[in-house]
């Protein structure tokens, strides 16, 4: 049986020089406050922030990083970016995320998710140093035929919906990026180590997006009024953000420790049994929230949704050591208490209680 190795953060992160691209996001948001944490130099390239009450504002980030606001698309901007940082990391998270928004703007949705992640990797071919690469994809990237059993790293890419056919071909580049120019027996010259993780229907305080679950029902429930639901009894695995951070923060350190290993893809998600249905994640949140109620439309939708979607972590824990710390209950309870403190402080403590998380966390 293979030797399970722990990593400390600290000792691998602190002083580097770390590239994350969609810094600005709710994912990225975290993610930097993380790596501040752990004394990291940090460096974001990200389009602005849409408005005053995106997360990335309300933590203050631009004390948090370097960032630079420029599109993912820009392949000689995000290169020079690159290039001049000498980065010993790359997490790229920088992507359009939403399912609904890739019916309306399909060939965008291509462009950032397929064409952005090859500028990525393309700059690491002009980097003259050795780089760990993390490239943050979806769970929506296999050929999903909703038959209940989970998915391995090894099934079949596909997706229906643009934003997931997008993030599939993603997957492709990274390999095809890791054979045709980080092949592992090459890595004496290139120096560099390239895995994609892939996680999906991650919750947690601060993501304010449209079309996503847990930003509608706070905005529902802040306001007074029911929470509209699409599609009650679509079966989700629903993850703390820093439970998904913790597996892309384990996954770049083992690189780091071991770099020709450890680039490979990853599954990152709850434990198999641990899914439910999206009318149990409302039904919860109301309960966190002491009042609520709910509008299901059932199949209200106007365009294809996977009603059922699961993930095998088995490989993330018996390579990486790495499980989830928190359940689904946890997850929400966790993700609506913080909305709800941050709404009655009057919208001022975000960043305190992104510090506070994440100190639970490391205790849990």
């Amino acid at each position: 049986m293979e030797k399970m190795v722990k990593v400390n953060f600290k000792e691998v992160f602190q002083q580097k020089k770390v590239f994350v691209t969609g810094h600005t996001g709710f994912k990225g948001s975290w993610l930097i406050c993380w790596l501040q944490d752990l004394g990291a130099n940090i460096k974001g390239y990200a389009l602005a922030t849409e408005s005053d009450n995106d997360l990335y504002d309300l933590i203050n980030g631009d004390s948090i990083c370097e960032s630079v606001i420029a599109d993912i698309r820009d392949k000689e901007k995000l290169r020079s970016e690159i290039i001049s940082f000498q980065p010993d990391f790359i997490f790229h998270l920088a992507a359009q995320p939403i399912v609904r928004y890739s019916y309306d703007f399909p060939v965008e949705t291509f462009e950032v998710n397929t064409l952005g992640t090859a500028n990525v990797l393309d700059a690491l071919r002009f980097l003259e140093k050795s780089c760990v690469a993390v490239v943050i994809t979806t769970d929506k990237v296999y050929e999903n035929h909703e038959t209940g059993e989970p998915y391995v790293e090894k099934d079949k890419l596909g997706g229906y919906d643009p934003y997931s056919a997008s993030k599939a071909a993603a997957e492709i580049i990274v390999s095809s990026y890791r054979n045709s120019f980080f092949s592992s027996h090459q890595f004496s010259v290139h120096k560099k180590s390239i895995s994609s993780a892939r996680a999906g229907n991650v919750i947690g305080g601060g993501d304010w997006a449209k079309d996503r679950i847990i930003p509608d029902i706070v905005r529902a429930l802040s306001n007074d009024k029911p929470i509209q639901i699409r599609n009650p009894d679509s079966i989700r695995p629903w993850q703390h953000v820093l439970d998904s951070l913790s597996g892309y923060l384990s996954l770049a350190a083992h690189q780091f420790n071991d770099p020709v290993k450890y680039a490979q893809a990853f599954n990152f998600g709850p434990q198999m049994n641990d899914c439910k249905k999206v009318k149990d994640i409302v039904e919860s949140a109301m309960k966190c929230w002491g009042r609520g109620s709910a509008d299901y439309k059932k199949n209200a939708q106007d365009y294809h949704e996977a009603a059922l979607l699961r993930l095998d972590i088995s490989k993330a824990g018996k390579i990486l050591n790495w499980s989830p710390k928190y359940d689904s209950d946890i997850a929400i309870l966790k993700t609506i208490s913080w909305y709800k403190e941050f709404i009655d402080s009057g919208k001022q403590n975000a960043k305190d209680l992104v510090i506070n998380d994440i100190i639970e966390y490391y205790k849990s």
